[in-house]
């Protein structure tokens, strides 16, 4: 795949909530994933299984309640951004927050390498 096909294809599946199958098909097996801060389990998930432990969590803790992803912007031949835009309600405390984050991801033999996101913790 080329990087215009890896990045859309991740964007319309974070579009359409079905992220699971995009992480076997567009990462490779020792991609990382890192946050800007340690949320007590460091900041890197090492490895698809881990990444794949992140979008779990996220799952069973957050509901998204609506928001925007936008079109891939590719740097170069080996990254691009995604801006996400979300409303999201913690689903144990009800808490309901404004999220905005910029994902980097970096791309190199045809998947996902890492992956490193902005955000104001």
């Amino acid at each position: 795949m080329t990087l215009q096909e890896i990045a859309d294809a991740l964007v319309a599946g974070c579009r359409s909530g079905d992220t699971g199958p995009n992480l076997d098909a567009l990462y490779a097996p020792d991609a990382v994933s890192v946050e800007p801060v340690d949320f007590g389990d460091g900041r890197a998930a090492e490895g698809l299984d881990a990444i794949k432990g992140k979008h779990e969590w996220w799952d069973n803790t957050f509901e998204v309640l609506g928001g925007e992803i936008s079109d891939p912007m590719p740097h170069g031949d080996d990254r691009f951004a995604v801006i996400f835009e979300m409303k999201t309600k913690n689903k144990e405390t009800g808490a309901i927050d404004d999220m905005k984050e910029v994902g980097v991801y970096h791309v190199a033999g045809g998947k996902i390498t890492r992956e490193e996101f902005f955000y104001a913790a």
